[in-house]
């Protein structure tokens, strides 16, 4: 009896060190990794909006409020339609504009955005099954970093 209580007050020693194992788990590498992957999910959000690749015209519009109610319509250099990164079929665009979901007799917010190479009368046409199908909030989407160019026709005309 005595051995055991110059050995450490009744205590059995474990092999290795006689450590015992923790029981308390250390929070702080794990809230490490999460802060660290919720600034990824911040930085990385934004650029997930437009799935489809367009080159946008320059504009010094102000940005527009991101609304739940909205639906990007898209047109692609090749003058393909897509609606929220969906292909629309050639000559399916007033079926997928009817199918799209409208609160109390109104549908949702449009934000077009057009390819600056695709030409004005593909833009308007679509701009016109948008009309057709009731959508009349229609919101132009461009590039706003840089000041747009504009043009100077009079010294071509004289």
């Amino acid at each position: 009896m005595a051995i055991g209580l110059a050995s450490g007050g009744g205590r059995r020693r474990r092999g290795r060190g006689g450590r015992r194992p923790m029981s308390e788990i250390n929070v702080t590498p794990l809230v490490d990794v999460m802060l660290v992957l919720l600034i990824i999910f911040m930085v990385t959000a934004p650029l997930l909006t437009a799935g489809v690749p367009i080159d946008l015209p320059d504009s010094r519009a102000a940005q527009l409020p991101n609304d739940p109610q909205q639906v990007t319509i898209s047109i692609d250099e090749a003058g393909y339609v897509y609606i929220d990164d969906v292909a629309v079929e050639l000559g399916g665009l007033p079926q997928a504009l009817e199918s799209l979901p409208r609160s109390g007799g109104e549908g949702p917010d449009i934000t077009l955005r057009a390819d600056k190479a695709l030409d004005y009368g593909r833009v308007m046409a679509v701009m016109g099954e948008l009309n057709r199908a009731g959508l009349n909030r229609i919101s132009l989407i461009t590039n706003s970093a840089t000041p747009a160019s504009v043009n100077n026709r009079s010294s071509v005309e004289e």
